[in-house]
């Protein structure tokens, strides 16, 4: 963690799922390559761009951050800080978890029941098992997802 520190990327309330023996914890172990490799495809992680149409509980900050924050858990990832801003008493919200393995962003529309939420993932991690988190937050009558794999080796 100590590298991380003169770049502003340590939380001063880490997650529950940061741990002394994570490879960003210890600076002497050796560089570890968090590539994935899958279906004969090797390549950085997994990035979801996720539709939420219909969607409720989209003005909230604090219900939001809860329930990304909880999408991260549900993925495997390691929470380093979250930051949610509110554009207004009835407008909408955007904000980013920062994860140890890349981010989870939103931005809302209310007025729309719409919310853009971008899910990146490197290593073990699985975005997808943030996908039901998603559905029981927000309750959209549809989603729509894109998936595409970042950083293909060919």
């Amino acid at each position: 963690m100590d590298a991380l520190t003169p770049l502003g990327m340590v939380s001063e309330f880490p997650s529950e799922n940061q741990t002394n023996d994570t490879p960003l914890a210890n600076a002497n172990e050796a560089q570890k390559d968090y590539f994935v490799q899958r279906d004969g495809m090797m390549f950085a992680g997994t990035h979801l761009l996720i539709d939420l149409w219909g969607a409720d509980n989209l003005t909230d900050p604090a219900h939001i951050d809860a329930a990304l924050c909880d999408a991260a858990r549900a993925a495997g990832a390691t929470i380093l800080h979250s930051h949610f801003h509110h554009f207004s008493p009835n407008g909408g919200v955007s904000g980013v978890v920062v994860l140890a393995e890349s981010h989870i962003s939103i931005h809302t529309w209310p007025e729309r029941g719409f919310a853009a939420v971008d899910i990146f993932m490197c290593g073990a991690c699985d975005p997808h098992l943030s996908l039901p988190i998603l559905r029981r937050a927000f309750t959209p009558t549809e989603i729509k997802l894109d998936e595409q794999r970042r950083g293909r080796i060919v």
